[in-house]
């Protein structure tokens, strides 16, 4: 088994999957505080010190780190990876995998960017927020929004969990489909080359067709004319 950096080609493949699993949920959580509703228009009492804004831009910390230590994993198995064509499907799904989280985390990243904009326009027409509330009063909303948090992160952990399981049953179901299609392409080899055979002879039928039917067209065409 060739290795690269005391990593072998199985756990490249183990720590690959793992990643993939764990950015799944966080994207899903990830999404989630994207579209959470704006806070510009709320009174000074209900807007929150520590608010959903904040876990975005921590969470989309943690998601880049996690995209960028997937491509170098990827990029590792693709160097180390047996000379196979089951193993260069393999490297093709895993790229696929992690050129989807991308462009999720890309797309909710720049939703929130918008969002954000025009929370800025919506707040410069605001009334400044009125001040007085005493440190204690302080650390007792930032107590109570930190505790509405946590239960938001769970719902949304679990709701991740169901999807993720939702996910690994149709990705099963689509490597047994597609392990199925490579026995049967490897147990009979002349059927790839008896369907190239046969759509070429289509295609030289559909050719030889068409010339008949245009000499045809001129032919009686030259007889109208005449």
């Amino acid at each position: 088994m060739a290795t690269l950096g005391g990593s072998s080609w199985e756990e490249l493949r183990k720590q690959a999957r793992t990643l993939e699993n764990d950015i799944d949920m966080k994207l899903v959580a990830f999404s989630k505080l994207g579209i959470s509703p704006v806070t510009s228009s709320l009174s000074s009492e209900s807007v929150p010190l520590i608010n959903s804004e904040d876990m975005f831009d921590t969470m989309s910390m943690e998601l880049q780190q996690l995209l960028n230590k997937l491509s170098s994993i990827n990029d590792k198995m693709g160097e180390i990876a047996p000379n196979s064509t089951a193993t260069m499907h393999t490297i093709k799904r895993h790229r696929e995998i992690l050129m989807d989280y991308q462009q999720e985390f890309s797309k909710t990243s720049a939703r929130v960017s918008a969002r954000r904009e025009r929370e800025e326009l919506l707040r410069g027409s605001s009334p400044p927020p009125a001040a007085g509330l005493s440190r204690r009063d302080q650390y007792t909303k930032e107590a109570n929004h930190l505790h509405s948090s946590h239960i938001l992160v769970d719902e949304q952990i679990n709701i991740a969990m169901e999807a993720r399981e939702h996910l690994t049953s149709q990705r099963q179901t689509f490597k047994r489909m597609q392990t199925r299609f490579n026995d049967i392409t490897n147990r009979f080899p002349m059927l790839n080359s008896l369907m190239y055979r046969i759509n070429a002879r289509k295609r030289r039928d559909s050719v030889i067709v068409g010339i008949v039917v245009a000499v045809c067209t001129f032919l009686m065409l030259l007889y109208a004319f005449h």
